[in-house]
């Protein structure tokens, strides 16, 4: 490594203009984004940067833009679905992943009852964040009115119901993608297909219901429809409860995999093969499906892109850019299930 003009002390931004060659200033809007800086001047900085060994003091900048470099990773469900729900594992690392690129760091908050969103809401009002992920929102949760109402930048995995105008989100094609399933499930001869639901107050667990009801048309029967929490266990009580009104259902979709594993547990205690006897199918992918025995059909969310566009759609926001929503297509997966 050449020698560097700091005489052995924590490197300066005047440091890395020296060595550059450019002013402090253009060292300053490189670290701040680039903007209205020539691209023979940032490699020179960057190579600057690299040469005397600087850092960026996070705070001193936060201090000088306004900024936190930092945003929220908002989950409102109980902390142990972390953990339980491989979906969210997913999305965390995506997003952590795609945040540190950018040089920014995620922060992971739950707000799962009353008192974590009273602390969650007091902890993104303080500016501690510059803009959150929302995780799994409910249509009823208060947490969806504290951030508009505290202009907090915010981007939605899935439609924030009752917001949807008012909060920019990344999804996919709920109604679509369940159509998708339900038509292939006709195809494969199956008459008397049930579903097992999300939660009605969740955008997958209303527009899933609906997609599955218009492919099937008047082959739908409500009879044949319940409600989980997209849990393992929902989705075996879930099943359980249509077999004691069906005997004659010989197809299952389930609105998640975990539900759809659930399902497999029931059918397999009331003596029934799969796919023989009954065709199951699940939505996500999310790793769980393909390990299932039999391996499971279901419609698969591309995670990494979804958090993707959260993480740039924040930004933009943040930024003041143009506060748009995007909806993305999952793919039918078809394995021994179904």
């Amino acid at each position: 490594m050449a020698p560097t003009p700091n005489g052995g002390r924590k490197p300066t931004i005047r440091d890395v203009a020296t060595v550059a060659g450019v002013s402090h200033g253009t060292v300053s809007r490189v670290l701040n984004g680039g903007r209205w800086v020539s691209p023979e001047a940032r490699e020179a900085v960057e190579q600057a940067i690299a040469k005397t060994g600087y850092t960026v003091n996070r705070h001193a900048q936060a201090l000088a833009t306004g900024r936190a470099n930092s945003i929220a990773f908002l989950l409102t469900e109980p902390q142990h679905l972390l953990f339980a729900d491989p979906t969210f594992s997913i999305l965390l690392r995506g997003a952590a992943e795609s945040t540190a690129g950018r040089g920014a760091t995620l922060v992971l908050l739950v707000a799962g009852n009353d008192a974590e969103r009273a602390n969650v809401a007091e902890y993104v009002r303080a500016g501690h964040v510059d803009g959150v992920l929302l995780i799994s929102s409910h249509e009823a949760d208060p947490m969806l009115e504290t951030l508009v109402t505290a202009s907090i930048p915010t981007v939605a995995c899935g439609i924030p119901l009752g917001f949807r105008g008012e909060i920019p989100h990344v999804s996919v094609d709920e109604a679509g993608s369940a159509r998708t399933m339900a038509k292939y499930l006709v195809r494969q001869g199956h008459k008397r297909i049930a579903m097992i639901t999300g939660p009605h107050d969740t955008p997958g667990g209303r527009y899933r219901l609906e997609g599955f009801a218009d492919a099937l048309g008047d082959q739908f029967d409500p009879a044949l429809v319940e409600e989980g929490d997209y849990s393992e266990e929902s989705g075996a009580a879930a099943m359980r409860r249509i077999l004691d009104r069906a005997s004659d259902v010989d197809a299952v979709f389930a609105a998640s995999d975990l539900m759809a594993a659930g399902a497999l547990v029931t059918l397999r205690r009331a003596g029934l093969r799969v796919p023989e006897d009954v065709a199951v199918a699940g939505f996500d992918d999310s790793g769980l499906a393909e390990r299932l025995d039999p391996p499971l059909t279901t419609m698969r969310q591309p995670w990494e892109q979804i958090s993707e566009e959260m993480v740039t759609l924040l930004q933009q926001v943040v930024a003041g850019g143009m506060r748009k929503s995007i909806t993305l297509p999952a793919e039918l997966i078809v394995r021994a299930s179904a």
